[in-house]
């Protein structure tokens, strides 16, 4: 018994050494990730986000960041696509029948470099090859100031929602419109039916000689509806003729 004592004694403390270091690594990890974090919120701070309002045909994020690296260091570049409708209009038009953007946004990482890309940039010509596509089209650059990389997230996340919304709107719309049509042409197949049976039993009934209660006329009976409808006044302006008056005459023939 006093071996056993002895040994529970000899690895007790080792079993809390570690434990204690374990809780050290834990502390030291959560240190490192609050300083790691602190860093990257400093960065995000420096960094400054353009809007550009059009994106030309065949420009896409390789060839924007081409063009605009030359100023700064890019972070990230977004380009909402082109909907759906407009894309159909232009195909059938003959025009470019690719991936095209309607806008988009720029993040670099230091915000003077993204207010000296607006100033610079906005409202003069891409310029480029002759040959390029969008040689002559204009720049519509603006800088944004005290917006992250975040807001621009969060409004294009809420814009999606805001399309999803109108699309499911337009989805029930149509589906309750197709089910009142298909309700409206079952009624129609019913009644006619029940129509042509009549028709058919008050034929059998005339050539046995039994008269019918129901008479198919009832059914085939339909309101038409009669709205007075007012008589054109063009015609009768052009029969008037314009008329002189007898004052008018008189002075004329009158001084004669």
């Amino acid at each position: 018994m006093g071996e056993k004592d002895l040994e529970i004694e000899e690895t007790s403390p080792t079993r809390g050494e570690e434990q204690r270091g374990d809780e050290a690594k834990t502390e030291v990890r959560k240190v490192k990730k609050k300083k790691k974090s602190f860093k990257e919120g400093a960065k995000v701070e420096k960094r400054g986000v353009c809007h550009v309002s059009r994106v030309p045909p065949r420009m896409d994020h390789v060839k924007l960041r081409q063009v605009l690296t030359q100023f700064g260091e890019i972070q990230r570049i977004y380009l909402v696509p082109e909907a759906a409708a407009a894309q159909m209009n232009r195909k059938r038009a003959g025009g470019f029948r690719g991936q095209a953007f309607s806008e988009g946004w720029i993040e670099f990482t230091k915000k003077s470099v993204a207010k000296r890309v607006a100033n610079t940039l906005n409202g003069q010509q891409m310029g480029g090859r002759k040959r390029s596509s969008f040689h002559y089209d204009i720049w519509n650059v603006k800088y944004l100031s005290k917006i992250k990389w975040d807001d621009v997230t969060d409004e294009i996340a809420q814009r999606h929602a805001v399309r999803e919304q109108k699309l499911a709107l337009e989805l029930s719309a149509a589906k309750r419109e197709r089910d009142f049509y298909l309700a409206q042409v079952d009624k129609s197949h019913a009644l006619s039916s029940i129509e042509e049976r009549m028709k058919k039993k008050q034929k059998v009934q005339q050539e046995s000689g039994v008269t019918s209660d129901f008479p198919s006329e009832q059914f085939a009976q339909k309101v038409i509806r009669q709205f007075s409808q007012k008589k054109p006044v063009v015609d009768e302006a052009g029969k008037i003729k314009p008329k002189l008056s007898k004052d008018v005459l008189a002075g004329v023939f009158g001084g004669q």
